[in-house]
Formats: structure tokens, C-alpha cells, sequence
């Protein structure tokens, strides 16, 4: 579903790129990105309440989690949770690399960037959510529950945004052109292959299961999250009308309102 979208998305840009003048080509894209940029701050927070939750992070959170609690006992290196989510990121673009080989557009580094900002705003928003101490299950839940939502909603505009995909969707769709097999199936394998890592790594530092990294809460992810963003994929016209929006400084405020609210 993911790459379908990118790619749908990814041809009706081209088209319009191709009828814009270099100085409207110049805004487009800093204004898709601008978008974009919101739509990573949306998924790292719905991220943030993940972790916040106790109930176990979202399945891109898993290993990050694991080695970045490690290193606070000694075992790993220092990092943060969005310093190993980079890392993890940089290695799935390595991985793009190895399996496409020639076939590997070079524009796909991009995701190197990407994965550079997203790892700070996971970073930022779980700093921003440290008042966050759910001690009831039903207080985990509830932060566990919106975590999903939210992080479904950012995916959903991420993906509508058209531009590079994120690494942990970039290496499942490499996988897939070279085998030929579904994206969705090849999705579901790497995710789930994630998680196992990170059991088995939770095995290898800790020497048992560590149940708020992986717990009811992962698994609930990995059903919720996709079933939620197919849910707002399909209440998202207003957000094509913002991405097609061309910013100007006589319309910033009440044009772009209205532009959006348009009937």
C-alpha cells in the first residue's frame, strides 16, 4: 500500500514539475519537504508515546530501544534512541544499496538526511514527552493507543508526500523489485524479522525478554498502525490541496485558509 501510493504520488509530481518554471520548481520542493518535515515530527511523536507507554514500542523503535538500554548498563556504546534509529536507518539504506546494486537510484541517499532528522525528532519529542509516567495499565494503554494513532496519521501524510521513501520502507520495496515478490508480504517479513532481532538481542545484553521494549504493545502496532493508515489515507484531500498550495507572501494567512477550505 505504501509503495503504491509513493509511486502514484511520485508521478502526478513529475507532471506538475514538468510545467513549473525553475523558480516555482525552487518552492515546490522546499514547501513539500516543509511538509514533509511535520509529517516526521507527527510519526517520532506518536514514536515518543511508544516508548512512554511501557506496553512495548512501535516494531522501527525495537532495536534502537534495545541497544540504546544497553548502553546505559555498559554494554553498548552511549546513544540515544534516535542516534541508533540513524544508525539503523543508515544500514537499511546500505542494505537498499547491496540488494539493488545498479539498479540503485542515487537520489535514494536523500533517505540518509532523512533518517538523520528523524532520528533527532525522536530524540526531541521523547524529551518533550519525559512529563509522560504512565503507571496504571490503563494509562499505558491510553499513551499506547494514541502513540499508534498518531503514528499512523504521520506515516499517512508522510507517505502522501511524495518524496523520498523512509529507509524502513525503502529497503522492503528493494527487496521486493528484486524478487518480484508483493511489497505488503516483504513488508511484513522485514518487520517482523526486526522484532526477532530485537528478542534476540534483548537475549544476548539482558539474558531475558525485556517486555516495555517488546510487549503487547509492539504487537499491537504492527496491526493497528497499517489498519489506521489506511483508515485516514482516505480523509486526506485536504492535504493534497496543501501540498499543491504554492506559498506566497500576499496569501500566507487567509489564502492558504482558504485554499484548504475551499468548498
Amino acid at each position: 500500500m505504501f509503495q503504491e501510493t509513493f509511486k502514484r504520488k511520485q508521478g502526478l509530481g513529475e507532471s506538475i514539475l514538468d510545467k513549473m518554471t525553475k523558480k516555482e520548481k525552487i518552492i515546490s520542493f522546499a514547501w513539500q519537504h516543509l511538509l514533509l518535515f511535520i509529517a516526521l515530527y507527527i510519526m517520532t511523536l506518536g514514536i515518543a508515546a511508544c516508548v512512554k507507554s511501557m506496553l512495548g514500542a512501535s516494531v522501527i523503535s525495537v532495536l534502537p530501544y534495545v541497544f540504546h538500554d544497553a548502553g546505559t548498563g555498559g554494554l553498548t556504546p552511549s546513544l540515544t534512541i534516535g542516534q541508533y534509529t540513524f544508525i539503523m536507518n543508515a544500514l537499511l539504506v546500505v542494505g537498499q544499496v547491496g540488494v539493488l546494486r545498479r539498479q540503485f537510484d542515487p537520489v535514494q541517499l536523500f533517505q540518509l538526511l532523512v533518517g538523520f532528522v528523524f532520528g533527532m525528532l525522536i530524540d526531541l519529542n521523547l524529551y518533550l514527552l519525559s512529563w509522560l509516567q504512565p503507571e496504571a495499565i490503563w494509562e499505558k494503554a491510553i499513551a499506547q493507543l494514541a502513540g499508534c494513532t498518531i503514528l499512523a496519521a504521520g506515516i499517512a501524510l508522510e507517505v502522501r508526500c511524495g518524496s523520498v521513501t523512509m529507509p524502513g520502507e525503502g529497503f522492503p520495496v528493494a527487496i521486493s523489485k528484486v524478487t518480484g515478490i508483493e511489497f505488503p508480504k516483504v513488508k511484513i517479513v522485514v518487520d517482523v524479522s526486526l522484532v526477532l532481532l530485537g528478542i534476540v538481542f534483548c537475549y544476548i545484553f539482558f539474558g531475558k525478554w525485556q517486555w516495555h521494549i517488546i510487549g503487547v504493545g509492539t504487537l499491537f502496532a504492527m496491526y493497528y498502525v497499517g489498519w489506521a493508515v489506511r483508515i485516514a489515507s482516505h480523509h486526506l484531500k485536504w492535504f493534497d490541496r496543501l501540498l499543491k498550495y504554492r506559498p506566497g507572501f500576499r496569501r500566507y494567512i487567509y489564502g492558504l485558509a482558504r485554499y484548504i477550505y475551499r468548498k
